[in-house]
């Protein structure tokens, strides 16, 4: 018992470990750096998908936003691997604490829509399939990715509910989808004034506000 219980403490160590680490790879930053841009100076400043769309382009933006869910997914993977429940559910809060708070960009990253969807992959795939589609939907038809980010946030804890998800689950979702509001608290203003900006599907758009 006393060494499989060490190795345990050992595996949960390394999982949430990994997972802060992995959500913290800043790949909007450093496709910023490799286009010769510092993003924390430029369009809205956030660290996130968006900011690359808009200043980078469309190509780049997406490479990020497939970086980002990735981190998210592989976080919560390594932990179901080596851990149980609840774990994986503190990897992927980890994970997205990691990308909002990377520390090697000072503690300033991005607002955890990609990470997070990432991390609802990893626990629950058919709900996450769902949200993707409307998103991409969302964003599509009103160009408005914060529209797109804030509803999905909203609609992840029930939909992880329908498709049979755990408790644990559903709450851990609705409380990420909380986070993840909240960090969009700027541009829910900023719809309310009608003064949002909406993300161009063309060309690229460095001086726009982040969604």
């Amino acid at each position: 018992p006393g060494p499989r219980r060490h190795r345990r403490s050992v595996n949960q160590a390394i999982a949430l470990i990994a997972a802060y680490l992995l959500g913290s790879i800043p790949f909007a930053y450093l496709a910023g750096r490799l286009h010769g841009v510092d993003l924390r100076t430029v369009g809205s400043g956030n660290l996130g998908a968006t900011n690359v769309f808009r200043t980078l382009g469309r190509g780049v933006g997406i490479t990020v936003m497939v970086l980002d869910i990735a981190k998210g997914a592989a976080a919560v993977l390594v932990a179901v691997a080596l851990t149980h429940t609840p774990w994986p559910l503190v990897a992927g809060a980890l994970a997205i604490l990691g990308h909002v708070f990377p520390v090697w960009t000072n503690f300033k990253g991005g607002k955890g829509v990609a990470v997070g969807a990432g991390a609802l992959i990893g626990l629950v795939p058919a709900a996450s399939g769902v949200l993707i589609v409307l998103w991409f939907v969302i964003v599509l038809t009103t160009r408005y990715v914060s529209i797109a980010s804030i509803v999905c946030a909203i609609a992840a804890a029930p939909l992880a509910w329908a498709f049979g998800a755990p408790w644990s689950y559903v709450v851990f979702i609705a409380l990420a989808g909380l986070f993840v509001i909240w960090k969009h608290r700027e541009n829910i203003v900023r719809l309310s004034r009608g003064e949002e900006n909406r993300i161009s599907l063309g060309q690229r758009k460095g001086a726009a506000r982040d969604g």
